[in-house]
């Protein structure tokens, strides 16, 4: 190996036999680097699907979308083990703004990374000394435009296929075996590569060392912003975009040097797009139905024979294909008929929104920034402890379609696999099935609604009102406001209008549900008092009926999530209380909802043993409610003592509870008076 990185084709070919190189395509490459991180069996809308975990590392990576990489994944896999995927783009279809380029960029960047490690390095070829042959001029290195692996040109070096392969079992011992996998990944050197080593070849007679003395393996280049192994071409305008921009064209200097009109180096291919990312790297093609309709002809060879063809002349190339495209320009482009076959080399795959409102917490994340706000003014803006909150359940409502078996707070539960009464996943697999046969694509499950971009305007928005620059604060209830604004302005059907809005509105109940929740820690002054009352809950009609109880009601039970032994006293009064707040009247009704609780808790605790009955918000509702009303004569006195302050006592009250929410509960002084004020306030009770 000398100074520059090279190597002579005999060591490459001998590294690849011994496995320190590798010879695969893109989709072989790609496939392994997705494969060897694992992969997890996760239950999504009721179906057991799976999760591959490198899609789930790094600060910023994609969220949910677990349908979506399940058919890319099988797409890439199929195309790698020889099926007709290998003919064929991956065109991602959706909504603007539901992850479609970044999910296509973070695979790229990882296979970017992939590739840099020294055993999965892509190498090509360059030809040296070209000026002793006479009819380059002064051009003395000629590397390979489409970026060709070593062993291509290996497996091209004879005029006959046969005379390379008895060369590389002879001289490096490759068995039947290893020759047929190299000939599974045989293509034809493309025309410029093949004319010069034809030149090589008739200048030394044939002699195949002094052929290989003009030959030199190189690593490619993995910088993202030359275009080479990952190369993203974004649609142009109408004017400017031409075949020139994908497939290059003649170049005027190197005519200048070249004396035989008939060579096919004359033409610059490095000039397009797609010679940069031809040897086993990943195109992306952004809103590929956008461009000029000869371009997507262009497409068209392009994808079928995966060849770059100028003039008559022929470069094979060996690229993963991945396009983007929403759905107005798709079903434009689907309503001319006579562009049928483009869409018939694609595997179209349907992007949906993210409609589980825990996985929005993190999406949400990425919308408001890792960054510390500051206001205008450079202070520091504080985040309202349930600001992810309320912006999610207000986004991920508006991504859910209407239906008649479930209610928008039952298939946003669901959907996050949360309890939702007695309905079950089953029934949102259901729901899902129906809506996945509607002809329109847009009233499938979740594939309209609030997106990404939207949420970000949001957020936009919230940080520049001046309430929330005077306040320096990001008040929660002030979202729903935001998505208000949004809605009006960027949604330009009316019915989606009406019913986004409606869906805020549901939003805004559940957030009142929250803050019912939070102004009872804060007056417990404990940061999960709730959380603990609902436990007893459930561990007092799990113990209710133990053989073990005394006279005392007292029943000890083991903490699945601590392993201790633990004492509760069970409080019958408590529990009629709770049952009668749920409206469970007789005996049977209340029976039967223990069971279900019973049930919930067995195949619950057995997978997750920190669950916490939390997500079953009419169980929260009722035992804050019996503690408020127990603790002090209900929720309306608390409302009462704390709107009217007049009286030292109500004053006390308010300054502990506030203090309580600064301290514990993460609040600064702007959110936590303005939830103690809504809190007071009758709006948007469910």
């Amino acid at each position: 190996m000398n100074g520059t990185g090279t190597v002579t084709l005999r060591d490459h070919i001998a590294a690849v036999k011994e496995g320190r190189r590798r010879f695969e395509n893109a989709f072989q490459g790609v496939t392994r680097m997705i494969l060897e991180q694992g992969v997890d069996k996760v239950v999504v809308n009721g179906r057991t699907t799976y999760d591959f975990r490198i899609f789930r590392t790094g600060r910023k990576h994609p969220v949910g979308m677990y349908d979506e990489i399940n058919s890319f994944v099988s797409f890439v896999k199929d195309a790698a083990e020889g099926g007709s995927s290998k003919e064929m783009a991956f065109v991602l279809v959706g909504e603007p703004g539901n992850g479609k380029t970044f999910f296509v960029e973070y695979v790229c960047g990882r296979y970017r990374e992939f590739l840099a490690k020294p055993e999965n390095r892509r190498h090509s070829f360059r030809y040296t000394g070209m000026a002793q042959l006479g009819s380059y001029g002064k051009i003395d290195i000629i590397e390979s435009q489409t970026y060709e692996d070593p062993m291509v040109l290996a497996m091209n070096l004879f005029e006959s296929q046969d005379e390379a392969t008895e060369f590389l079992a002879r001289e490096f011992g490759f068995t039947d075996k290893e020759l047929q996998q190299l000939a599974d990944n045989y293509r034809p050197l493309g025309a410029c590569s093949s004319y010069i080593l034809n030149d090589i070849r008739t200048f030394t007679g044939g002699n195949i060392e002094e052929m290989l003395k003009f030959i030199e393996v190189i690593p490619v280049p993995l910088t993202e912003t030359l275009g080479t192994v990952t190369g993203k071409y974004a649609a142009k305008d109408k004017i400017t975009s031409s075949a020139v921009d994908l497939l290059g064209e003649e170049s005027i200097q190197r005519l200048l040097h070249i004396t035989d009109i008939n060579n096919p180096y004359r033409f610059d291919l490095r000039r397009g797009a797609l010679a940069r990312v031809a040897g086993g790297g990943i195109h992306f093609s952004d809103e590929i139905y956008k461009n000029k309709k000869d371009l997507v002809q262009v497409y068209l060879g392009v994808i079928q024979n995966r060849v770059i063809e100028i003039d008559g002349y022929r470069w094979p190339i060996d690229t993963l294909i991945i396009a983007t495209s929403n759905n107005a320009e798709f079903n434009r482009y689907l309503s001319e008929k006579e562009e049928a076959p483009i869409i018939d080399r694609c595997r179209i795959c349907y992007v949906s929104h993210n409609t589980n409102y825990r996985m929005q917490e993190q999406l949400t994340t990425y919308a408001i920034g890792g960054e510390t706000k500051t206001t205008l003014n450079r202070e520091e803006l504080h985040q309202d402890p349930n600001l992810n909150y309320a912006s999610c359940v207000g986004v991920v409502l508006t991504r859910l379609p209407r239906s008649e078996k479930l209610t928008p707070i039952e298939a946003m539960k669901l959907a996050a696999g949360e309890i939702a009464g007695e309905k079950s996943l089953k029934t949102l697999a259901e729901v899902v099935d129906i809506l996945s046969q509607e002809q329109d694509v847009t009233k499938r499950f979740g594939q309209k609604g609030l997106g990404q971009r939207n949420l970000g305007r949001a957020v936009q928005l919230l940080v520049e009102s001046s309430e929330t620059n005077e306040g320096r604060c990001m008040v929660a209830y002030d979202v729903f406001k935001s998505l208000e604004r949004i809605v009006l302005d960027y949604v330009p059907d009316q019915n989606d209008r009406a019913k986004y809005l409606e869906d805020l509105k549901i939003a805004k109940g559940l957030y009142r549900e929250r803050i019912m929740t939070e102004m009872f820690n804060a007056y417990m002054d404990e940061p999960y008092a709730v959380k603990k009352d609902v436990m007893n809950y459930v561990n007092m009609i799990i113990g209710i009926d133990a053989e073990s109880l005394g006279p005392d009601r007292m029943w000890k039970y083991k903490d699945p999530q601590t392993g201790e032994l633990k004492a509760l006293k069970i409080d019958e009064r408590y529990v009629k209380n709770v049952e009668d707040r749920l409206g469970l009247k007789t005996d049977e009704q209340r029976e039967s909802f223990r069971t279900s609780i019973r049930k919930i808790y067995g195949q619950k605790i057995s997978v997750d043993p920190t669950y916490d009955f939390m997500d079953n918000l009419e169980l929260v509702k009722a035992v804050t409610d019996v503690r408020l009303k127990s603790d002090i004569a209900g929720a309306g006195s608390l409302i009462g003592a704390l709107a009217n302050r007049t009286n030292e006592e109500n004053q006390k009250l308010y300054d502990r509870m506030v203090d309580t929410m600064l301290k514990k509960l993460g609040y600064c002084r702007t959110c936590a008076q303005k939830t103690i004020e809504y809190f007071c306030t009758q709006e948007d009770e469910i």
